[in-house]
């Protein structure tokens, strides 16, 4: 096999052009990211650059994370590139450290669900914004009624409207919320703010889920958390502008394409990225290495290579041309190309990021046992097949592939064609080879959160 990721050759829909025997591990398949379907009703527009209209998405949302923590004011959506700054550290926790046969003796089903997600981050109704099937079914199969709402634009935002309440042991309005493997969830569990999962509440999470999200490196033994989805982190190019395929992570410091560089501009994917870039693999690295991950972005700054270091809007610039390649999510790319894009995504020689988005309960939670039978009915094959259909990124479960297959024949016309490219896509469904050069983001303490973004925050705010 080439050294060359599969994923460096793919067309508008994201199927390979040059591998016509390109097959997924069946333990390994799963969604990603496909095309809205015309039946979808999008949320609320927002204006690109050049005054395109797209859906806000979750991953939009992540990078829209200009957000000023006391107000609640959305700076990105008004055009402010500044970040939301990651939490700082704090001392010891207040709350007890609680033992999963403590926390849930006597607990039973109160029949009612607050769950707290991002917009855009679960299965639709047709033209229905705010009919969700999946939620729907779980009422009918387990009476459970659920309250569904999209408050999470960022994790650092939604944390600091929650820490005061979590501090002092009350509830938060929610009883399920999702939060991004890094330094939110890492500090939710250093200071006891979490609930401890029953793993004999989840026999259909340990039955189904992929091995990737089994134990993973920020929560061993899926002691706190259980994925929701999943994404990739690597390189978007237009090959009509850099004249070459993009290989490697090196060719985002080639004096070549000085000015046409994008990067993120955040403590969580650039800092990990350049580490396995750098061969580096993030998840066991030491401050010495931290160091020459943010000596060689000092370096391609004062090269000037880059042309911006983005927050949420890398893909206008990509189409536009003012970037010619960039750190991208696959999803995004394989968005981006549905809607006639022509655009190629990349996993680097030396790797890629995986990233998950992840189920926890406040410990504060009210309703517990509701939120963690929500858990486990997730990873029904079936439901996540819906969940994959309507959602944009990879599923944990995965056998969804073999119900999308079976929804896409019996769908007709658009849908069809919508759900049969998203099976049948490498963007999709990464390959075995590609999934295992993927590494996840550090978990850090709070001495080392506080060295971390001493040394990278300053390279995209200054």
């Amino acid at each position: 096999m080439s050294t060359m990721s599969e994923w460096s050759a793919v067309d508008v829909l994201g199927n390979h052009r040059n591998d016509p025997n390109n097959s997924c591990h069946p333990a390994l398949l799963r969604g990603l990211t496909r095309p809205r379907m015309a039946m979808r009703q999008p949320a609320a527009p927002r204006s690109g650059p050049a005054g395109a209209q797209a859906a806000l998405g979750r991953r939009d949302l992540l990078r829209l994370a200009g957000i000023l923590t006391g107000g609640g004011v959305l700076l990105a959506a008004c055009g402010s590139q500044q970040a939301a700054p990651p939490p700082a550290p704090t001392g010891p926790s207040p709350l007890p450290e609680r033992s999963v046969t403590d926390y849930w003796a006597g607990r039973s089903r109160a029949g009612h669900l607050d769950f707290a997600n991002w917009p855009l981050y679960i299965d639709t109704f047709p033209g229905q914004k705010n009919g969700h099937p999946t939620l729907d079914l779980f009422t009918r199969t387990t009476g459970i009624t659920v309250s569904y709402r999209e408050v999470i634009d960022n994790d650092e935002s939604f944390y600091a409207g929650i820490q005061s309440l979590l501090e002092a042991g009350r509830p938060i309005g929610h009883d399920l919320m999702v939060i991004t493997n890094g330094q939110v969830l890492a500090e939710l569990i250093r200071l006891n703010y979490l609930a401890p999962l029953d793993r004999n509440r989840l026999p259909t999470f340990y039955a189904n889920a992929d091995e990737t999200v089994v134990s993973p490196s920020y929560d061993r033994d899926n002691t706190f958390t259980v994925a929701w989805q999943s994404g990739i982190t690597g390189i978007a190019y237009d090959l009509n502008r850099t004249g070459r395929e993009i290989r490697s992570f090196n060719d985002l410091f080639d004096p070549a394409f000085a000015g046409r560089v994008g990067m993120f501009g955040d403590v969580r994917d650039l800092p990990n990225f350049t580490l396995v870039g750098l061969g580096i693999m993030p998840e066991t690295s030491t401050p010495a290495d931290w160091h020459k991950a943010a000596d060689a972005l000092r370096r391609q700054r004062a090269d000037h290579i880059v042309r911006n270091y983005y927050q949420q809007d890398y893909i206008e610039p990509l189409k536009k041309g003012e970037v010619w390649l960039s750190m991208a999510w696959s999803g995004d790319i394989f968005q981006a190309n549905s809607e006639g894009a022509d655009l190629r995504f990349v996993v680097p020689d030396e790797g890629g990021i995986l990233w998950t988005d992840s189920m926890c309960i406040p410990v504060t939670a009210p309703h517990p046992v509701d939120a963690i039978t929500f858990m486990d009915f997730a990873y029904q094959p079936d439901v996540a097949a819906k969940l994959a259909e309507g959602i944009n990124y990879i599923t944990p479960v995965p056998f969804a592939r073999d119900r999308i297959l079976r929804d896409a024949v019996a769908a007709s016309g658009d849908q069809r064609t919508q759900l049969t490219a998203t099976a049948n896509s490498s963007l999709v469904f990464p390959t075995r080879s590609d999934l295992a050069r993927l590494r996840r983001y550090r978990v850090l303490d709070r001495a080392e959160a506080a060295e971390w973004n001493a040394l990278f925050q300053p390279i995209y705010q200054t």
